[in-house]
């Protein structure tokens, strides 16, 4: 009796050379007509988003004035800080004067981080309404107001320090 174990390995070569295709015989891979997309789709517009509550509004407001009054303390303090920075202009570091010109960028700085909370609370608004699907363009207006206070009280401070270095 022949052993089935024997018989596989001459089972298993015949079968593998039936699959064998003669050279050119195999199907292209190229994309044919069938698979090509075509056809259009008509997608309906979205709704427009619905607007923030009042509430959020109302913060809106709150957080303006807020913004704004802090930025007329800028403006306030401004030329008091121009003043003693143009005194201390070429002073040593350490002298009493030039630390007088350091207190007075520093209030300049907490002025202008008080309109940057106002700041970061819009932001803060912005994220809420984004995230539930509200309409966020009164938030962006309110937003970009305060944004360009704060660019403007960053160029005054910056242009102070370069003075005081100077």
């Amino acid at each position: 009796m022949v052993q089935v174990y024997r018989l596989f390995p001459v089972a298993a070569f015949a079968l593998l050379a039936a699959c064998a295709a003669p050279e050119g015989d195999y199907p292209s891979l190229a994309i044919r007509d069938v698979e090509r997309v075509s056809g259009s789709l008509e997608v309906e517009p979205a709704p427009p988003p619905p607007a923030p509550p009042a509430a959020t509004l109302a913060s809106l407001d709150e957080l303006a004035a807020s913004a704004l009054a802090a930025h007329q303390r800028f403006l306030a303090a401004e030329p008091d800080a121009r003043a003693v920075i143009a005194s201390a202009a070429g002073a040593a570091r350490g002298t009493e004067a030039w630390a007088r010109a350091q207190v007075a960028i520093a209030n300049l700085e907490a002025q202008r981080s008080q309109t940057m909370i106002a700041l970061a609370d819009l932001d803060r608004i912005y994220v809420d309404a984004a995230t539930s699907a509200l309409a966020t363009e009164s938030i962006s207006d309110v937003r970009s107001q305060i944004d360009a206070l704060v660019e403007q009280q960053d160029a005054t401070i910056r242009s102070l320090l370069g003075r005081l270095a100077g």
